[in-house]
């Protein structure tokens, strides 16, 4: 299935920023539930990870999940 482009290359930079971001926190989480031994802050980094995989695919492909669903984002 071919992915319809549907966000600008604006858009596509701010997915890919915000992957990034959100990559760099679900490391910085990874670490800390790791030195620290904390059982539940694996959930919260796998949900950054999980996000960050995600934003960058969208920001790589030129294609949103929101906007194909048919709900209206700012960039």
């Amino acid at each position: 299935m071919k992915l319809a482009c549907n966000i600008d290359r604006r858009g596509a930079r701010a997915r890919l920023i915000g992957g990034s971001v959100a990559g760099l926190i679900g490391i910085a989480l990874a670490v800390s539930a790791w030195y620290t031994g904390i059982g539940w802050l694996w959930w919260p980094t796998a949900g950054f990870c999980c996000a960050s995989c995600v934003m960058m695919f969208e920001g790589c492909n030129g294609w949103c999940v929101l906007r194909a669903m048919g709900i209206k984002t700012r960039i």
